[in-house]
C-alpha cells in the first residue's frame, strides 16, 4: 500500500445468513432436510484504494451494498473473505441516530461520543459549546433525553457530533436529506471546509448531483460488486443510464 493510500479493501466479500423461504417449520426441516437458514452474499471481491484527501462517492441502486461497504470499511462489520486496510480515524454519521443514546439527553450524548471519538483539537467544554451552536438545538432541548426529539433534531444532533470531530475520514451515508433546508445547507458548507482541509470523504447518495457537489471520483456498485470506477461525473451518468 502506498504513502498516499488512507483506505484499501482486497479481495472483500461479505455474506450474510438469511431465513430460507422453503423451510416452513420443524416437520419441513426434518422431511426436506432443510437448512433453516442460506447464505446471501451482499458484497462480492470488492478491490479498492482511496488516496488520503480523495472525496469518493458511492452509488447504486436500493440493495447494491452501498451501506454495507462504508460499514466494512467503518469496522461495524467484518468482511467474508477479504481484507480492509485503513490508516486514519473516521468520523461516521451512517445512520440517523447512529450512536446516540435514546435515555441520554443531548448534552451527555455530545460528551460521551466526544470521549468515544478521541480526536478533538481543543477541550471538551468548548467542542460541547460549538456543537450545541452548530446544532442550533436549544439548550432546553439539549438538557432533554434523545428519545423525546423528533427526527429532524437527532438528525442535526448526529451531524453536529461528527463534524466536530478532527478525523482523517468523514463517513456519510444517505442522511443529508433530513432535516430543514437552511440546516442541510450548512452541513454542505461545513463538508467543504473538511474537504479543503485535505480530509478524505467517503458518501453515499441516491442522488447524483449531491454526489457532484461533494466528491471527485465515485464507485458503482451493482448486485454487491464494483462495476465502475472512475470520475464522478462519468460514474453519475452510468448510474442515471440504469434507470
Amino acid at each position: 500500500m502506498s504513502n498516499d493510500t488512507i483506505i484499501k479493501l482486497d479481495g472483500v466479500s461479505v455474506s450474510f445468513w438469511q431465513n430460507n423461504v422453503g423451510v416452513y417449520s420443524i416437520k419441513d426441516l426434518i422431511v426436506k432436510r432443510k437448512s433453516p437458514f442460506k447464505s446471501k452474499t451482499i458484497l462480492d471481491d470488492i478491490n479498492v484504494e482511496i488516496r488520503k484527501g480523495q472525496s469518493m462517492g458511492i452509488v447504486g441502486r436500493n440493495g447494491s451494498g452501498k451501506s454495507t461497504l462504508l460499514r466494512t470499511i467503518a469496522g461495524v462489520i467484518k468482511p467474508s473473505k477479504g481484507k480492509v486496510t485503513v490508516n486514519g480515524t473516521f468520523a461516521p454519521i451512517l445512520a440517523i441516530g447512529a450512536g446516540l443514546e435514546l435515555e441520554l439527553t443531548g448534552y451527555e450524548n455530545i460528551s460521551m461520543l466526544l470521549s468515544l471519538y478521541g480526536t478533538l483539537t481543543d477541550n471538551k467544554k468548548t467542542a460541547i459549546e460549538r456543537i450545541s451552536e452548530f446544532s442550533e438545538l436549544k439548550d432546553e432541548v439539549l438538557r432533554m433525553p434523545v428519545k423525546q426529539y423528533s427526527s429532524g433534531m437527532v438528525a442535526r444532533l448526529a451531524f453536529s457530533i461528527s463534524l466536530a470531530n478532527d478525523s482523517d475520514i468523514l463517513i456519510i451515508d444517505e442522511v443529508l436529506a433530513v432535516g430543514d433546508q437552511g440546516f442541510q445547507a450548512k452541513c454542505m458548507e461545513k463538508i467543504y471546509d473538511i474537504r479543503s482541509k485535505g480530509k478524505t470523504i467517503l458518501f453515499v447518495s441516491h442522488f447524483p448531483d449531491d454526489v457532484l457537489k461533494i466528491c471527485d471520483t465515485a464507485i458503482l456498485l451493482e448486485g454487491g460488486k464494483l462495476t465502475h470506477y472512475g470520475a464522478a461525473k462519468e460514474i453519475c451518468e452510468n448510474y442515471r443510464q440504469l434507470f
